[in-house]
């Protein structure tokens, strides 16, 4: 597929998918080049490295610009900035406009905030019947197991309640709501990122939902493959098998983000006979591209993850420099429909503001009706007539 978006980049998916092959391969550390193999695929040593001030991020990266130094010193007050050491040697220190470094790393804008934004921009609190358990949907529930992530994400969804640092009680309260409400048959264990949980205290959590009949399907949201994926080791991975039905979905935008470690955590998961799925948030300058979205979901099905969601990044408040209107994330997938394979697309989703909850926006292949047949507009723009039935 040819790139026709963004003529200045990469000229081909198979030349951006390669590109970045290269890239992840690399074993240059930068800055990190003399701590020991043993310190550096040490996950905890990972976390205890973090880097979360602005004399730590200059160290790393001495170019940063106006804006990403103004946003440093705004979010030491607000929602803090964090990076592990890995994650930084990811971003590309020359370039402002590298994709990850807009993902991970703060700006000014942020300090920006339209009427139309909100702290809450899913309306999750008005349905949080016990602490950190939310009830939005009929059939299912949203538990949170801590506030914190190895990496804080700029367009968080709830960036007001993660790095805090806490670990939330997951106890009888919220166990007992489970139980009295036969209706769910579906807990995603979120955060925060809940494989940051010790694994005894993660298989504990696990076990007491295996205990309620109801519950058919255990769910866990993480990042954690792709900003800390030392953490994810074969022993990790196995401890989780006895839990099945369980399905994990990792989140990643962008291509360079699947890096040889990040392949190897995601195949100890698969292995341990875990579904994996991805949720990629439209990130203007990011992955609004579709050579870059294509790239993506190629790695991510060579990685074992089928691309699951698509999302338009939330009205949360500061995050207007990143975002891209909805038409363009309706346009990437219909231009991704017909070349490529079909369960390689994600579908494009729009988390109505106030709890309204997910809803996909599709492309429109009907065009109009003619006696018993509809038109219908293929991938190639060609418009035939179908019968209704």
């Amino acid at each position: 597929m040819k790139v026709k978006d963004n003529p200045n980049a990469i000229e081909t998916v198979d030349e951006l998918l390669c590109h970045s092959l290269k890239r992840f391969s690399s074993s240059g550390r930068g800055v990190w080049a003399n701590v020991a193999d043993s310190d550096w695929n040490d996950w905890r040593w990972q976390m205890r490295n973090r880097i979360t001030t602005e004399s730590g991020i200059r160290k790393i990266f001495p170019n940063l610009t106006e804006s990403e130094l103004g946003g440093v010193l705004i979010a030491t007050q607000r929602f803090s900035m964090a990076l592990t050491p890995y994650l930084t040697t990811l971003i590309d220190g020359q370039n402002s406009s590298c994709p990850l470094r807009i993902q991970f790393i703060p700006r000014k804008e942020e300090s920006v905030v339209s009427q139309q934004e909100s702290h809450d921009p899913c309306g999750e609190e008005p349905y949080t019947v016990a602490p950190n358990l939310i009830h939005r949907y009929p059939d299912r529930v949203l538990l949170l197991a801590l506030s914190h992530c190895p990496a804080y994400c700029r367009y968080c969804t709830r960036g007001r309640l993660v790095s805090q640092n806490h670990v939330y009680q997951i106890g009888k309260e919220q166990l007992d709501y489970i139980k009295e409400h036969t209706e769910i048959r579906d807990v995603l264990v979120s955060g925060g990122d809940p494989f940051l949980l010790p694994e005894k205290r993660l298989v504990s959590i696990l076990k007491e939902l295996r205990k309620i009949p109801h519950v058919e399907i255990i769910r866990i949201g993480t990042r954690v493959p792709i900003t800390l994926p030392q953490r994810v080791s074969k022993s990790f991975a196995e401890a989780l098998r006895p839990f099945s039905p369980l399905f994990i979905n990792i989140q990643t935008n962008h291509p360079l983000e699947l890096t040889v470690e990040s392949k190897q955590a995601l195949g100890y998961l698969a292995d341990a006979g875990i579904p994996l799925g991805n949720q990629s948030v439209l990130l203007k300058g990011v992955n609004d591209d579709v050579s870059v979205m294509a790239a993506l979901v190629h790695k991510l099905l060579m990685c074992r993850v089928r691309p699951y969601y698509l999302y338009q990044c939330d009205m949360l408040s500061g995050t207007s420099h990143l975002r891209v209107p909805i038409e363009r994330g309706v346009q990437i997938i219909r231009s991704l429909r017909g070349n490529t394979t079909g369960f390689a697309i994600p579908e494009f989703v729009v988390d109505i503001p106030n709890g309204g909850g997910k809803t996909p926006i599709p492309p429109v292949y009907v065009m109009g009706e003619k006696e018993k047949h509809l038109l219908i507009q293929n991938f190639e723009g060609k418009v035939v007539l179908c019968p209704k039935q």
